[in-house]
């Protein structure tokens, strides 16, 4: 009974760990998209970056603006 279910265990062993490695393609597909995703963030970042870097250079013109009016 002993040799019966090691020899069981033995052949899903072999039939099992083979498996495991026929998903390359889809792996390959799924590591392209989390790139491409990973990639469409840092644009996002920058161009959001950007932005408050010309909102706050707007800001410091505006106050120079208002400090440089006469009459205050």
């Amino acid at each position: 009974m002993r040799s019966i279910l090691a020899a069981a265990f033995t052949f899903m062993l072999c039939v099992a760990l083979p498996a495991c490695g026929r998903d390359d393609a889809s792996r390959a597909e799924r590591d392209a998209e989390i790139q491409k995703k990973i990639q469409e963030g840092m644009q996002r970042e920058k161009q959001l970056y950007e932005g408050m870097q010309k909102g706050s250079e707007n800001i410091q013109k505006q106050m120079e603006e208002q400090s440089n009016k006469p009459g205050k």
